[in-house]
């Protein structure tokens, strides 16, 4: 009979020290690397564990083997190297008790454990555990030197996801609430979902050890694609699911899945948003990027090739789509399989557009390689490259069936990558780390490096005419504006061209809508002289055409088909919000009433229907969102409410604040909120 007589886990202890405690203090999780420590309550009569007749066992997965590192057996020894498990023991607070302190190896498979003690040849369950990434680890693969990044990229529940176009950029707030109830279990169930469990759950399980290999997982899973993966992609019809822009954080999605399967719908920042909050839930620091100008090279030649019929409108589109702005997170860790050039933030990208080894998954591929053309490393490095580094060349299929080029640019894909601000809401660009600046001798060297990589030659540049379009600064969605197309001569004798100027709706994937304004004429442009084109939107014309994106693209067309010069210019506006004003009343303190006072004035010329206002904020509104309506609100009025709040527990923390209604949808605002003792 063992001297044991029970085992304390010591949860809100180990929890604590091992920065896992908002996870809660009915289980204990702990992080690779680090010591936790557990308790023995001996029988009367028993002073000391005895080295030699004592033996611990961890395992992990349906099928736990020794072979794979997923069964582990080691003693009482102060001796074990400590890249292995390790255990050791000293005596407790009393007489009765005594402290076992182990620590999991560094490169361990992360996930859920089984914990056993084997005393005088009796083996007793202690209880299980979850073993996450460790960035405060020096020897994880995930380590990460600065505590104030580590907050950010690992423990920080709120983020800011930036989006727009490249010349109106704005943050959107986003709950990643990785440590909501429910919401680690939910990641580990994501892990078992995963097509490789099902087939080799051992060698899964296994290969967990790895931040590569999990990140890539978790690529393939957030996506439905190939598999019963968290979020299904739509970007048009989403009347069977709820609309990609009305989500506000993860865990509502994750829960829907953990209960009924794929959840319809996301697009990529939803997709990137719930990828981070996963990798942050299993301890893998992680961040989500915004590249504003994002190509899809479909046929890897690292150009973007737009063919148009003579009127300027999309003929074939040739191989390539392109996106207003794109969503994809980044995950910090080494790269063993690489070489330690290559080590620090890795490249994923959930959102499924191409097959990656026959699956919808991109990446992890490093940045450092993207940045230096190295398009050989793994994984999925040359679309990555495209995605920020591709030319666009603009071709005109004329009637007699030739194709002429009418311009392009080796600037416009890779704009303004951003990213959420260490300690801020600000938005902080990260452009640098994917490339050298545009044109200078360094970026076009790793341009044409890339290009030989493709085996093809680049294409040169035409001189001409040229054409700009000229936009207001800041339009709010319900307001009439202009804009202005501008043609400008820069050679030494007059043209006679036919000039277009007209607006189409377009989603942010670049999926165009309808027409919403059109203006041409036959002008001709002086030696060294412009002409310029005026064009009004209305909001009679274009409101009920706008997609939740908001966005309206604008394009040019000049044709001089005496010198066979073709020039097009296109830019995308996008219409501003009107600003949600959130007052806090009452004093912010745990277990008190604090009320939340929200202001919105409608700023279309016709009344709002069926109005609401939802609040959510962990720690604020416990349970999921709050909704409250407010029926109709007229053109110009104010929407106005008043929503009560408990505020459960002191800290810091944020109300995110959405408001809806049948022709102005997921206008969003957020307020920073520290809660008292």
């Amino acid at each position: 009979v063992s001297d044991m007589e029970r085992c304390d886990l010591n949860i809100k202890t180990n929890n604590t020290d091992h920065r896992t405690d908002r996870y809660g203090d009915k289980r204990l999780v702990v992080r690779r690397g680090q010591p936790f420590t557990l308790f023995f309550l001996l029988k009367p009569g028993s002073t000391a564990l005895k080295p030699s007749e004592t033996s611990f066992t961890v395992q992990t997965g349906p099928l736990p083997q020794k072979k794979s590192n997923t069964k582990v057996s080691f003693g009482l020894s102060g001796s074990t190297p400590d890249t292995e498990w390790r255990a050791s023991a000293t005596d407790g607070p009393s007489e009765k008790t005594v402290c076992v302190s182990i620590t999991s190896a560094p490169t361990a498979p992360v996930g859920l454990y089984a914990l056993s003690v084997k005393l005088e040849g009796q083996k007793t369950k202690l209880g299980e555990f979850v073993l996450l990434f460790n960035a405060w680890c020096l020897r994880d693969a995930v380590y990460m030197r600065s505590e104030t990044k580590r907050q950010e990229y690992v423990l920080s529940q709120h983020g800011q996801i930036f989006r727009g176009t490249s010349k109106r950029i704005k943050g959107t707030p986003w709950s990643y609430g990785q440590f909501d109830p429910d919401i680690l279990d939910i990641c580990l169930k994501i892990l078992d979902a995963n097509p490789k469990f099902v087939s080799d759950a051992d060698q899964d399980c296994s290969a967990r050890r790895d931040p590569v290999y999990v990140t890539r997982v978790l690529s393939a899973m957030i996506n439905s694609n190939d598999d019963m993966g968290v979020l299904v992609g739509q970007w048009s019809d989403f009347t069977d699911g709820v609309h990609p822009g009305s989500w506000t954080g993860s865990a509502d999605i994750l829960r829907r899945w953990a209960e009924s399967g794929p959840v319809c719908y996301g697009q990529c920042w939803v997709f990137a948003a719930v990828a981070c909050t996963v990798s942050r839930a299993l301890g893998i620091p992680c961040r989500v990027v915004t590249n504003f100008g994002s190509a899809h090279d479909s046929n890897a030649n690292l150009i973007i090739e737009n063919l148009y019929d003579e009127d300027g409108e999309d003929f074939l589109g040739y191989d390539s789509i392109w996106w207003n702005f794109h969503v994809w997170v980044e995950s910090w860790m080494t790269r063993p399989d690489l070489g330690p050039d290559f080590d620090g933030w890795q490249t994923s990208d959930p959102t499924p557009q191409e097959t990656s080894e026959g699956v919808y998954c991109c990446g992890p591929a490093p940045v450092r390689a993207i940045k230096e053309g190295e398009l050989t490393v793994k994984y999925d490095a040359p679309f990555i490259f495209a995605e920020v580094n591709a030319d666009v060349v603009d071709l005109v299929r004329l009637k007699d069936g030739k194709t002429v080029r009418i311009g392009g640019s080796t600037k416009s894909v890779g704009q303004f990558i951003s990213t959420k601000a260490v300690g801020s809401d600000e938005r902080h660009d990260i452009t640098h780390q994917y490339k050298y600046p545009e044109g200078s001798e360094e970026e076009r060297q790793v341009y044409e490096k890339a290009q030989h990589h493709n085996k093809l030659q680049k294409r040169g540049e035409e001189p001409g005419l040229r054409l700009k379009i000229k936009l207001v600064d800041s339009v709010v969605v319900g307001w009439d504006f202009e804009v202005f197309a501008v043609l400008t001569n820069n050679c030494m004798e007059a043209r006679t061209c036919s000039f277009l100027f007209f607006a189409r709706t377009v989603s942010y994937n670049g999926k165009l809508g309808d027409t919403c304004g059109v203006i041409s004429e036959k002008v001709e442009v002086p030696p060294g002289g412009e002409k310029r084109l005026s064009l009004r939107l209305e909001y009679q014309s274009y409101g009920s055409k706008l997609t939740s994106d908001r966005l309206i693209q604008l394009s040019a067309v000049a044709m001089d088909k005496n010198s066979m010069d073709f020039q097009k210019a296109e830019k995308n506006i996008v219409l501003d919000d009107p600003d949600i004003q959130i007052k806090l009343v009452g004093e912010a303190r745990a277990k008190g009433l604090l009320t939340a006072e929200l202001t919105l004035v409608n700023s279309l010329p016709e009344v709002l229907k069926d109005c609401s206002f939802t609040l959510e904020g962990v720690g604020l509104t416990e349970g999921g969102a709050l909704t409250h309506s407010i029926g109709d609100v007229g053109p110009g009025q104010e929407a106005r409410a008043s929503v009560q709040l408990c505020p459960s527990r002191a800290g810091a923390t944020v109300l995110l604040v959405n408001f809806h209604s049948d022709k102005l949808t997921n206008v969003r605002s957020f307020i920073n909120v520290v809660i008292g003792e």
